[in-house]
């Protein structure tokens, strides 16, 4: 059975059809948020909306952000994990932080994260001696981190309120919490399938050793933590009447999330939108369009642009040291010459 699932894998590789489905499933993603953004904000009253953006508290907007910065600084500690995992433990916390930070912040905004996030992270990492092959383990790493928390959030959240999934999947309640038991013992099953003994995927240079069950736990700790920061910040920004609790927002905002990220779209730019409406429908539109437009400066805008700064600064500094470099070498050089010169002379007969 293993062995012809293999082979399936492998025919569509060959063929290239895993590429043209992931396209097509995007396209069609984009393609059904546009139709609903459309029909939804027809009548959407944009003095309404200025409003609402200029009726919330400054307080609200200053613990979605503290939340915000929370979830980022969890997401350092992906990189850090990862790094530990393939065993370049000498690079230290601050390296880990800054390359995981602008990785994900630029990966958010520009789409296609998986080569954007791995660009940046090249950048940085390759000063301090790691390799493409450390990069992209890194990559893949920070990645399962990534897809075990969403696992676990929203196997966690929908069996215990399916009926927020239900909302945006049309699905039956029953379907939607019979999905979710399956994730969280889907997941279970992983934990204890990588304790039994060392797991490793890959082959050659790229082969990467899984991380153990307690590992594996951390893991998707780091992910949960994450995501409940996020989850959080949203929760702040949507309206307070009527009343939704937070499991409710947390499962509709990682469902969310999760579609924008499928659809590689810039930010999930279209799609997260129109999840969170379809989802949220109890809300007043311009109200929740608000606290959504509010999350994307927090979320979006405002990491994006201070890691552009922080990177130009670390570009300058890095060719400041450079030419420093180069011109102590000159001179050294120079320096040499003489004495070079002065050494070759032959004495007067």
């Amino acid at each position: 059975m293993l062995e012809t699932l293999r082979g399936a894998i492998a025919y569509m590789r060959e063929k290239q059809l895993l590429h043209k489905l992931g396209v097509a499933l995007s396209v069609a993603i984009i393609a059904a948020a546009c139709y609903i953004l459309y029909t939804m904000l027809q009548d959407l009253d944009l003095d309404d909306l200025y409003g609402a953006l200029r009726d919330t508290e400054a307080r609200t907007v200053i613990m979605a952000g503290l939340c915000v910065a929370a979830g980022y600084f969890t997401l350092t500690f992906y990189d850090l994990f990862a790094l530990r995992t393939i065993g370049r433990s000498e690079v230290p916390y601050r390296i880990a932080a800054f390359a995981g930070f602008t990785s994900y912040s630029i990966g958010h905004n520009v789409g296609a994260s998986v080569f954007t996030g791995g660009v940046v992270r090249y950048r940085v990492y390759s000063a301090h001696g790691l390799s493409a092959i450390d990069v992209a383990k890194i990559c893949f790493l920070a990645g399962l981190t990534f897809w075990l928390g969403n696992a676990a959030v929203l196997g966690l959240g929908v069996a215990y309120h399916p009926e927020a999934a239900a909302s945006i999947d049309k699905l039956p309640v029953w379907l939607n919490r019979f999905a979710a038991i399956c994730i969280l013992i889907t997941l279970a099953l992983y934990v204890i399938w990588v304790s039994i003994r060392p797991r490793e995927v890959g082959r050659g240079n790229w082969t990467v050793t899984l991380p153990g069950g307690s590992l594996t736990l951390l893991q998707i700790a780091i992910g949960i933590v994450d995501l409940g920061f996020c989850a959080l910040a949203m929760y702040f920004l949507v309206p307070d009447e009527p009343h939704v609790g937070f499991v409710v927002v947390a499962v509709i905002f990682v469902s969310a999330t999760l579609l924008g990220f499928a659809s590689h779209s810039p930010g999930g730019l279209g799609v997260f939108d129109a999840a969170m409406l379809v989802g949220l429908f109890q809300f007043d539109k311009e109200e929740l369009l608000a606290g959504m437009l509010l999350f994307r400066v927090l979320y979006y805008l405002v990491p994006f642009v201070l890691s552009v700064i922080l990177l130009s600064l670390r570009e300058f500094i890095v060719a400041l040291r450079a030419k420093r470099v180069a011109a102590a070498l000159r001179r050294l050089d120079e320096a040499a010459k003489p004495q070079s010169a002065h050494g070759s002379r032959s004495p007067a007969s």
